[in-house]
């Protein structure tokens, strides 16, 4: 299967420009041969821990404007998984939608949101695609293993987790690294690859991100990096077939 994690510049408030490029990237993925492909967090609204402005932002899933959206991100081969703000009742999640020809599929609501206001996801769901399994955490998930391990028991082989280190300048220099790292422990930690999208840039209130997408095999290892302070996208080849039961760290395959 493969894969692409897209490193992008953080677009605020510009749902139709963000739209336009995910049109671009998904029509670009489908002629790569791109199976799956992976977007960072809250990416269609812009992402914010104020409120008021996260629950402004927010769309629910069957807002017919949404859908058309997202039906401007068509495409035959490429399943897309893209972050939002999503509204639900009066309740406001911090979510991943999994976007396969043109319509939502699925979702994914982050169980530790760091956001003000939003409401902790409490369903841990898992995708099927050709031989393989995946589900997907969010930023912040990753700092507990459960969430992880829970997607693992279920059959996941692989872990997509839309990111977006958009921080305080002295913040976002201080979890540029760890944020690696913490791929490195959930993959070994769950016997899953890892694959993170981030945003990459800064807003007008001085927050930047440094950008730290990368893709980790299940011993750890980060086999694609992306580049700093640019935007980027990483495209890996796993192997071709996902069997059932867990990956072997020490032999380096997946026991059956």
């Amino acid at each position: 299967m493969r894969i692409a994690a897209f490193q992008r510049m953080a677009l605020f408030d510009a749902v139709d420009r963000t739209t336009e490029v995910l049109a671009r990237d998904v029509a670009w993925a489908e002629a790569q041969g791109i199976d799956l492909a992976l977007f960072p967090e809250c990416y269609l609204q812009g992402h914010s821990y104020n409120k008021a402005i996260a629950r402004r932002r927010a769309l629910s899933l069957d807002d017919p404007a949404l859908n058309t959206l997202i039906g401007r991100c068509a495409s035959a081969r490429t399943t897309a998984v893209i972050g939002l703000f999503e509204r639900r009742g009066e309740a406001i999640y911090n979510s991943a939608i999994v976007v396969k020809a043109g319509h939502i599929i699925g979702v994914y609501a982050k169980a530790h949101p760091l956001e003000s206001g939003c409401t902790p996801g409490t369903d841990f769901p898992i995708w099927a695609l050709d031989d393989w399994r995946f589900g997907i955490n969010i930023c912040a998930d990753l700092r507990y293993p459960y969430t992880a391990s829970r997607l693992a028991r279920k059959g996941a082989g692989l872990i997509c987790n839309p990111v977006n280190l958009m921080l305080r300048p002295h913040k976002a220099e201080m979890w540029h690294r760890p944020g690696i790292s913490g791929l490195q422990t959930c993959a070994k930690h769950s016997g899953c690859w890892v694959m993170a999208s981030d945003v990459v840039g800064s807003n007008d209130d001085g927050w930047l991100s440094y950008g730290s997408s990368a893709i980790v095999d299940p011993n750890g290892v980060v086999v694609a990096k992306a580049k700093p302070y640019s935007e980027d996208v990483l495209v890996f080849d796993l192997p071709d077939r996902q069997h059932e039961g867990k990956f072997d760290q020490k032999a380096g395959v997946i026991a059956t």
